[in-house]
C-alpha cells in the first residue's frame, strides 16, 4: 500500500495496479495530497495542471470513439487559441464524436459531434486527435474571424497545411455552421504571418476592400537584403508594420533600430504606416486603414474631371 500518491496523474481504474485502495484515495483527496480534475481523473499535489495533462487524462477516461479536437487539438499542435478574457484556469477540453454518437457531457469537457472520416483522425503522443487539416477547418468555422485566421495561419506555418488542401476540403463543409466564414478565410491563409496580429492586419486590409500586401518583404540596399518589412506594397513603396511591443518590452537599442530603419525608408520615398496593439477597433482602426487607403490611391488618372454642369452626351 502506497504511503504517498504516485508522482503522475492517474485514473480510478489504475488503483489496483498502483496498489492504492479507494479509502486511501479518499484520504489523499481530503488532505489535499491529490486533487480530482475530472470525475475519475486525479493529479497529485505538485504536478502542474496543464491542457496537455488534462487532454491525456480525458483520452483515458472517455470511451472509444472520443477524439480530442478544436482548440485543444490546436494547443497540442503548438497553437494557442485561448485568450486572457476567458479566465486564468485551465480551459475546458474539446472532444468530439462522429455524427450519430452521444457527445461527452463530462464536467471539464466540451463535447461535440462532427462528420468525421477516418482520414480526419491521427494519434499524437498517444492521444487520438483531429489531424492538422481537420483542426484548421474546424477552427475556421468555430472561432471568431480574427482568432480563426490567426490560428489557421499558425497551423499552416507550423505544420504545412496548404490553402490547396483546405480548398479541396471545403465541399465537405457545405452545411456546417460557420462555413460562410470558412469560405472567406481559406483563400486568405498565409503561413508567412508570424504573429496573430499580423494575421489580424491582413484580415482588416482585406475586409476594407484594399489590395493585399506582400508579407515579410525585404528591402534590398546595394544588392543586400537589409530591412525586412511586415507588409509591403513594393511597387508603391508602402510599408505597413505591426509594432506589438509594450513599452517595457523594448530596449533602447530596439527603439533606435526602428527609428533608423523607418527614417531611412521615409527618406527613400517609402510611406510607413505603423500599427500598434490597440489599433484594431474603433477610430484607431479607421485611422491606419484611412492612411493606407490614401497611400494606395493613384496619384494620376488619365480620366478628365468635368466641371459640374458640363454638357453630357
Amino acid at each position: 500500500m502506497h504511503a504517498t500518491p504516485p508522482p503522475h496523474p492517474f485514473i480510478r481504474t489504475d488503483l489496483p495496479g498502483l496498489g492504492i485502495t479507494p479509502r486511501q484515495l479518499r484520504n489523499w483527496v481530503r488532505t489535499g495530497l491529490v486533487r480530482p480534475v475530472f470525475y475519475g481523473g486525479y493529479v497529485p499535489d505538485g504536478v502542474t495542471d496543464t491542457i496537455d495533462m488534462r487532454a491525456a487524462l480525458v483520452a483515458r477516461l472517455l470511451p472509444d470513439g472520443h477524439i480530442v479536437s478544436g482548440r485543444t487539438a490546436a494547443w497540442l499542435y503548438g497553437v494557442d487559441t485561448y485568450v486572457w478574457a476567458e479566465g486564468s484556469g485551465v480551459p475546458l477540453i474539446d472532444v468530439c464524436v462522429v455524427t450519430g454518437s452521444e457527445p461527452s457531457d463530462r464536467v471539464g469537457v466540451v463535447g461535440h459531434t462532427r462528420a468525421l472520416a477516418p482520414r480526419d483522425v491521427t494519434r499524437l503522443s498517444g492521444i487520438l486527435v483531429t489531424t492538422p487539416l481537420r483542426t484548421v477547418m474546424d477552427l475556421g468555422c468555430m472561432l471568431r474571424m480574427r482568432e480563426a485566421i490567426a490560428a489557421m495561419d499558425a497551423l499552416a506555418r507550423l505544420l504545412g497545411v496548404t490553402v490547396a488542401a483546405m480548398t479541396d476540403e471545403l465541399p465537405r463543409y457545405r452545411r456546417r455552421r460557420g462555413v460562410r466564414q470558412l469560405r472567406v478565410l481559406v483563400p486568405l491563409v498565409d503561413p508567412r504571418s508570424e504573429s496573430a496580429r499580423e494575421s489580424w492586419t491582413r484580415l482588416e486590409i482585406h475586409l476594407a476592400g484594399l489590395a493585399p500586401p506582400t508579407p515579410q518583404h525585404w528591402v534590398v540596399i546595394d544588392g543586400i537584403p537589409t530591412y525586412r518589412l511586415d507588409f509591403a506594397y513594393p511597387e508603391r513603396r508602402i510599408a505597413v508594420e505591426y509594432d506589438g511591443y509594450d513599452a517595457h518590452e523594448r530596449t533602447e537599442a530596439m527603439r533606435e533600430h526602428d527609428r533608423l530603419r523607418r527614417r531611412w525608408l521615409r527618406a527613400n520615398g517609402w510611406t510607413v504606416i505603423v500599427i500598434r496593439r490597440g489599433d484594431f477597433s474603433g477610430a484607431a482602426l479607421d485611422r491606419w486603414l484611412d492612411q493606407l487607403r490614401a497611400a494606395l490611391a493613384p496619384s494620376y488618372t488619365p480620366v478628365r474631371k468635368l466641371e459640374r454642369g458640363a454638357a453630357r452626351g
